[in-house]
């Protein structure tokens, strides 16, 4: 792995979500992001994902999650590859340890 990736426990993700010093970035899929997802966290699907998309602000962290922290390791390569140059943050243990950690969700369960 590069050392232009690192990695952010959920608690400390929503800390910076709070501070408003993290650009977070949801790569599941919309199926996944339509049952429960992290309030005001855009999604980016691994289907659809686009580097160029990917544009933080000079003062904020750019942070991946997903649901277990595998597929923030995909878009981190297409990152680098792409030529993204900042540092990039994956949530560990994604939107599982997110939960774990019995941190707020929004979610929409239908029946």
């Amino acid at each position: 792995m590069s050392n232009q990736v690192k990695f952010l426990e959920p608690i400390e993700v929503l800390k910076k979500i709070r501070t408003g010093s993290a650009y977070v970035v949801d790569v599941r899929e919309p199926h996944e992001h339509a049952q429960s997802h992290i309030k005001n966290v855009p999604l980016m699907s691994l289907s659809k994902f686009n580097p160029k998309e990917i544009k933080p602000a000079e003062n904020q962290l750019l942070i991946l999650h997903c649901r277990s922290g595998h597929r923030c390791g995909i878009v981190s390569d297409q990152l680098i590859a792409s030529g993204y140059k900042g540092l990039i943050y994956r949530m560990s243990g994604g939107l599982l340890a997110w939960e774990k950690a019995g941190l707020p969700l929004e979610t929409n369960i239908t029946n």
